[in-house]
């Protein structure tokens, strides 16, 4: 029976940089507080340099959303900071203003275990300018961070190929909150099992561990501590063998091995913790298939990722499970995922939409305006390509994709391929309209997601960059408002020049 997959602890209103406050607080005293807004969150590039990322933390973000409201105890916290002259930084009524605020915002996101790309946006926020605001920071925090350790997760699977990888992070990951969203965030990205005993309570995620070192050191010989944990646990024996001589350990497993059968249990396998995995496990499998044991597994660990994993891969290690620790839950080698949140789009009392552009003197930091939803097309089995549009725009039924940069670099999409919206409503009117899928639904979908691309897509070195831009429409507005706002032009709802 899979239990529930309940928040670890509920976010605070509170978890928030201090400037959401301060301007949620001039929105209210410039009385523009309720002008409709829409907002985006997307990241501008892949981390590890992948072609893809996992879209992963929509739970967490729903239950934040959901539970959202500032404490009687939060609000005097806010009453005691001051500005520069010591005076209060917030007046009562403001605060009496968030005590009584009621999250009213519709919120339309891309589901969990999602393959998704760089500008396209994982959540959709429109509704009072000062409620999207405010959610800014604990949003991204959420996506960001769990997007991240799926991605690294699925890259991992990947150079493991059909064997099962086990996360073992939670030792060395980044707090007890990052331990239980790594945990979480490595299984949708398809890691089998996790040593996480209450991110198995809390989200239903299978849970595997044997023993540690210590336990062999805690008798005076390796066959005595083996063959006690046999007799403790004869349903559960992985040994771990390398706490004095790699292979001796091995030879003694097998031992324990034939003391197991005689009682009618079989010997799980051997874990190597260290050394020349290759070799080790070559020699292993060799010692464990002559012994009359070709059914126990060789379980590794040591410092793994996805590209030490590929090179025993390719030197012919005979590794039936990977345990990945340390390099999964910190997203070695890139701590962060860069996500973003902008304004794309405001409007005064159901009047017209006002299009909101950010430029920048880096081309990739210009955002896209608009009410932006993705199309993902899809022929013979596979993804073709990717076409951001407005929905404030007529009915879209363009199949070109035009590059966001390279205007020139367009794809045309054929006329037997099938569309699909990516982003569902979450929220309608503050009230939750989502139901979540169980967590094994949502591994199952990234599984599934990432057979649907080419495996040029999915290599490690130099992938192959999957076709992903604007419709033509949103391409010509984007293109209109840069140029305006270049030009300290104003212009219409729609670009037009006034």
């Amino acid at each position: 029976m899979q239990t529930p997959q309940p928040p670890h602890r509920r976010c605070s209103a509170l978890l928030t940089d201090l400037y959401q406050l301060t301007m949620a607080y001039s929105y209210w005293k410039a009385g523009v507080q309720s002008k409709e807004a829409v907002f985006h969150l997307f990241f501008r590039t892949h981390p590890f340099k992948s072609g893809f990322s996992i879209a992963c933390g929509l739970g967490d973000a729903i239950e934040y959303l959901r539970t959202l409201a500032f404490r009687d105890e939060e609000l005097a916290y806010l009453g005691t900071l001051t500005g520069d002259d010591g005076k209060p930084l917030f007046e009562p009524a403001f605060l009496e203003y968030l005590r009584t605020m009621e999250w009213c915002c519709d919120v339309d996101g891309i589901p969990e275990g999602t393959v998704v790309f760089s500008h396209e946006p994982l959540l959709r926020i429109r509704g009072p300018l000062l409620q999207c605001q405010i959610v800014e920071t604990a949003l991204l925090n959420l996506l960001n961070f769990q997007t991240l350790i799926a991605t690294k997760a699925a890259r991992v699977c990947l150079a493991a190929q059909d064997d099962p990888v086990l996360e073992f992070g939670l030792r060395r990951a980044q707090g007890v909150d990052g331990a239980l969203a790594a945990s979480r965030a490595a299984y949708i990205g398809g890691c089998a099992a996790t040593s996480n005993v209450e991110a198995g309570y809390l989200f239903g995620i299978p849970v595997r561990g044997t023993h540690a070192h210590s336990w062999v050191m805690s008798f005076d010989t390796e066959e005595e501590a083996f063959r006690a944990y046999a007799e403790a646990m004869p349903n559960n024996t992985i040994f771990l063998v390398d706490t004095y001589d790699t292979l001796t350990g091995v030879q003694r497993a097998i031992e324990t091995g034939r003391w197991l059968r005689e009682r009618g249990h079989e010997l799980g396998g051997v874990r190597l913790d260290s050394g020349d995995l290759a070799w080790l496990s070559i020699e292993t499998r060799r010692m464990l298939d002559e012994a009359g044991f070709p059914k126990a597994q060789i379980v590794a660990s040591n410092d793994l990722d996805e590209q030490t994993i590929s090179s025993l891969k390719q030197q012919g290690a005979r590794i039936s499970i990977w345990g990945v620790g340390t390099r999964l839950v910190t997203a070695y080698d890139q701590p962060a995922l860069g996500g973003v949140y902008k304004l794309s789009a405001v409007r005064e009392n159901g009047g017209p939409w006002r299009h909101k552009i950010k430029l920048s003197e880096q081309t990739a930091k210009i955002s896209t305006p608009g009410l932006q939803q993705v199309r993902r097309f899809r022929a013979n089995g596979f993804f073709l390509g990717d076409m951001i549009y407005d929905l404030d725009a007529p009915a879209e039924t363009s199949r070109v994709i035009v590059d966001r940069v390279d205007l020139t670099r367009r794809k045309q999409i054929p006329e037997n391929a099938t569309a699909e919206d990516l982003l569902v409503p979450i929220f309608r009117r503050g009230r939750s309209v989502y139901e979540m899928p169980p967590i094994t639904a949502i591994r199952d979908r990234a599984q599934a997601q990432l057979a649907g691309f080419h495996e040029g897509h999915k290599r490690f070195l130099n992938p192959h960059e999957y076709p992903v831009g604007l419709s033509p429409a949103l391409h010509d507005l984007r293109t209109r408002l840069i140029l305006a706002a270049r030009e300290g032009r104003e212009t219409g709802p729609r670009g037009e020049t006034l």
